[in-house]
């Protein structure tokens, strides 16, 4: 018996299903189910290249999140303190390891961390700390890596 396909013929799939390199700039503090939106388009991603049956380790991705978006990299202290509600329980913490434990280098700015005076211990396990956004975008977009503003 013959598997269905999950999408019509007429639908132009991906081409290129090896080294893919993508990153993404997040410095908007929005929010799409529960979490902030870049990250919660990030996992999208992530989906919509499974569907297309694009192997995991055929991604490479790095999420440059500064700015507003910030305290979504958070420790679960750090963030009550950030948002003034002792009882607030950081709901990018789940998404952040998901990411992580799918090969996704999430980054946060080290100049973004100065400006609120974040630690390393303040910020999310897994989490790498670049020297500044930008030229970390930059230089990712020198390597080849695919830019997508998030905003």
């Amino acid at each position: 018996m013959a598997q269905e396909k999950a999408y019509p013929d007429n639908i132009i799939t991906v081409q290129k299903t090896k080294n893919i390199k993508i990153v993404y700039d997040i410095n908007q503090n929005e929010s799409a189910a529960g979490i902030g939106k870049g990250l919660y388009y990030v996992r999208g991603l992530l989906e919509a290249y499974k569907k297309q049956n694009v192997p995991m380790k055929e991604l490479h991705i790095s999420v440059v999140i500064h700015g507003d978006a910030g305290y979504w990299l958070l420790n679960e202290e750090k963030y009550q303190n950030f948002t003034g509600n002792p009882f607030d329980v950081n709901p990018n913490t789940k998404v952040v390891q998901e990411l992580i434990d799918h090969g996704v280098s999430v980054e946060i700015c080290h100049v973004t961390m100065k400006a609120h005076h974040w630690k390393p211990e303040d910020i999310l396990p897994g989490v790498k700390i670049v020297f500044d956004a930008y030229t970390r975008i930059i230089d990712l977009q020198q390597q080849g890596y695919t830019y997508i503003k998030f905003s």
